[in-house]
C-alpha cells in the first residue's frame, strides 16, 4: 500500500527552495557545477539548474552533468545493480569549483560515498555539497545533505518511491511497504 507524501507541486516548491539555498550558500551561481546521480538525480539536477537560471537570468548558466557511481559502490556483490550510465562532466571540469551532487533519495549514504570516490577520479573540487529531494534517515555512513527537499522518517521495511514525469509519466513521492528482494530505497 502506498501513501502519497509529495505531489508534483510539492516537488517543484522543494526544488525552488533548494535552488535558492544553493545560490545563497554559494553567493551566486559562479563556479558551480551540478552533477546528478542517475537516474532521477540527473533529472532533478537539470531542473535545479533551470530554476537557478530563472532566479538569476543575467548570470551565466550553471553547468550540469551526471556522475555514474555504479562501479564505485561497495555493495555490488550484495544488491542488484543497474546498467552503468555514462558520466558526463561539463566543459571546464570540476577543478576548483563547487560541485553540487544531486540525488532523489538519501538513505544509507552508500550511493553518496561512491559518488565521492567517483568524483575524486574526475578532479579536485573546491567543495562538494549534496542536494536530495528526500532524506529518509537510516545512515550507515556519516553523510548529511546540505539541501533537503523533505525529511521523511521511515522504517527499513518501507520504500520511498520517487516518480518523475520524464521517466515515469507522472510525478510524486510515496511511501510504500517494501516487497520482494533487494534493498529498499
Amino acid at each position: 500500500m502506498a501513501r502519497a507524501v509529495l505531489t508534483q507541486a510539492d516537488i517543484q516548491r522543494a526544488l525552488t527552495r533548494i535552488s535558492h539555498e544553493i545560490l545563497e550558500s554559494n553567493r551566486g551561481g559562479s563556479d558551480l557545477v551540478i552533477l546528478g546521480i542517475p537516474t532521477r538525480g540527473v533529472i532533478l539536477a537539470r531542473r535545479i539548474a533551470e530554476t537557478i537560471a530563472r532566479i538569476e537570468p543575467d548570470a551565466a548558466p550553471v553547468p550540469v552533468g551526471s556522475i555514474d557511481v555504479t562501479m564505485y559502490r561497495d555493495d555490488l556483490s550484495r544488491t542488484r545493480t543497474r546498467t552503468p550510465q555514462p558520466t558526463e562532466v561539463p566543459a571546464g571540469g570540476i577543478d576548483g569549483r563547487t560541485v553540487v551532487l544531486v540525488d532523489d533519495v538519501l538513505y544509507s549514504g552508500r550511493t553518496i560515498r561512491a559518488a565521492f570516490d567517483a568524483l575524486s577520479d574526475l578532479g579536485r573540487a573546491r567543495a562538494v555539497r549534496l542536494a536530495v529531494l528526500v532524506d529518509r534517515g537510516h545512515r550507515e555512513f556519516p553523510i548529511r545533505a546540505d539541501f533537503v527537499g523533505k525529511n521523511l522518517p521511515s522504517s527499513h521495511d518501507e520504500r520511498i518511491n520517487v516518480r518523475l514525469v520524464e521517466t515515469d509519466g507522472d510525478e510524486g513521492v510515496a511511501i510504500e511497504t517494501a516487497q520482494g528482494e533487494g534493498e529498499a530505497k
